[in-house]
């Protein structure tokens, strides 16, 4: 019987990692993935909207060479982060279900049973990709998720979405050599939340025709090797190699639901947790980081989410 286990090996997951070992506690971090999972699946050259000191964790400082730190920085902080505080992992190890056993929790994963008096649950957003729901998504050469530039070489690219992520894979591909790239926006303009210092670049790009986009636009069917647009004026077939759908990612509400966690009735399905002490209506379990949000994904990040860990495990050590 463990006292507690902490679900999700993000930042936030860690910082409860940390926590419960200050405080002796038998705990364990379990991860469907690795560690960090979804900072690893960033795009190689991702460059945080943070500053280094804004992402540490359990007082270990995070050294950047730039302002603002780059993935791969991001990656071997937390892997330091782990071997400073020799945190008690269990990775690549799927929590299926989650039974209330009133006296403790029985977590179903696919490695076998565990047993823990309290839960964590911190498993972020980035796992399951708003699907666009069209006739050829189902194609391999439809992505949710962005690596790298080089296999768009020569190219035809299309690029679903406004946001910071479709604006990042624009550029890039546009860069690396992509044979022609389009962005397909269902809005009127690019996103009000690009950073600061990539706005002007893409609106240049895009008053240069060097990158392609349809405005108020939306596709409508993808094929081997084009996709059928409709746009203001007309519906037209391009050319295309590869569509990246940048659309971005919802929380897993499947295990929170099964467990019997409240979501409460606004448009961002929020789940519901007391905000002094992060337990949600069902005693003994607790929510932290960005899953915090529900569907309002950009309310919660590293910086201001840190907190929760010590808001938990102050209730948890009272309890």
């Amino acid at each position: 019987m463990k006292d507690l286990i902490i679900i999700g090996a993000g930042p936030i997951g860690l910082a409860c990692g940390i926590e419960a070992k200050k405080n002796d506690l038998d705990y364990e971090i379990i991860d469907k993935g690795m560690l960090v999972n979804s900072i690893f699946n960033y795009p190689v050259n991702t460059t945080f909207f943070s500053t280094s000191e804004k992402l540490e964790i359990g007082g270990i400082p995070f050294i950047s060479h730039n302002v603002k730190p780059t993935r791969t920085e991001a990656l071997e902080y937390y892997r330091r982060v782990c071997d400073s505080w020799e945190l008690n992992l269990n990775l690549y190890n799927e929590v299926i279900e989650i039974l209330n056993k009133k006296s403790h929790f029985e977590l179903k994963t696919q490695n076998g049973t565990i047993n823990s008096k309290k839960v964590i649950i911190s498993t972020g957003f980035y796992d399951i990709p708003y699907l666009l729901n069209i006739p050829g998504e189902e194609l391999s050469k439809v992505l949710h998720y962005y690596n790298e530039s080089h296999p768009y070489y020569k190219m035809n690219i299309a690029i679903v979405g406004a946001g910071n992520s479709a604006v990042d894979v624009a550029l890039d591909t546009y860069r690396k050599g992509a044979k022609s790239v389009t962005m397909i926006i269902r809005e009127k303009k690019i996103g009000e939340n690009i950073k600061y210092w990539v706005r002007p670049d893409i609106v240049n790009r895009i008053e240069n025709k060097e990158i392609n986009v349809f405005y108020e636009s939306e596709i409508m069917e993808i094929k081997e090797k084009s996709i059928i647009i409709n746009t203001p004026k007309e519906t037209k077939e391009i050319k295309n190699d590869f569509v990246l759908a940048m659309t971005g990612y919802q929380p897993n509400y499947e295990i929170l639901e099964k467990l019997g966690v409240k979501i409460l009735d606004d448009e961002f399905r929020t789940p519901y947790y007391n905000e002094l002490t992060m337990e949600t209506n069902i005693k003994g379990v607790f929510l932290a980081g960005v899953l915090c949000g529900g569907l309002k994904t950009n309310k919660w990040f590293i910086e201001n989410s840190r907190e929760h860990s010590e808001k938990i495990l102050s209730k948890i050590i009272k309890d």
